[in-house]
Formats: structure tokens, sequence, C-alpha cells
């Protein structure tokens, strides 16, 4: 199996979300407004995605 990557930028700010939205965001390594971080396309990652994907442009 492959090594999948997953790349995600911070689409919308994180004032006024949920503390487990912006932990979550931050859990994926990202902190300013328009950042693409890339990270392994894992099972805890999907998840921390899930919980923020309105925040988020996953591709």
């Amino acid at each position: 199996m492959a090594d999948s990557k997953i790349t995600i930028k911070l689409k919308k700010s994180l004032i006024g979300s949920k503390d487990y939205q912006r932990q979550s965001v931050r859990g994926l390594g990202l902190s300013k407004l328009g950042q693409v971080v890339t990270v392994k396309d894992t099972p805890e990652n999907r998840g921390m995605i899930k919980k923020a994907i309105h925040l988020l442009e996953v591709s």
C-alpha cells in the first residue's frame, strides 16, 4: 500500500468556531488562514478533518 497523502487548506477563520474544531484544525498543523498542509491519509486525520470540514478545503 502506497503512502497516501491529503492536502488541506484552511479557508475559513477559526473565530467563532467551537473549541473541539479549533483543536482539530491545530492538530492537522494549520494555524493561519489560507495555509496549506499535506498530511498522511489515516483514520485519525480523517476524523479531525470531518470535525471541521466546513472550515477546510480538502484535495
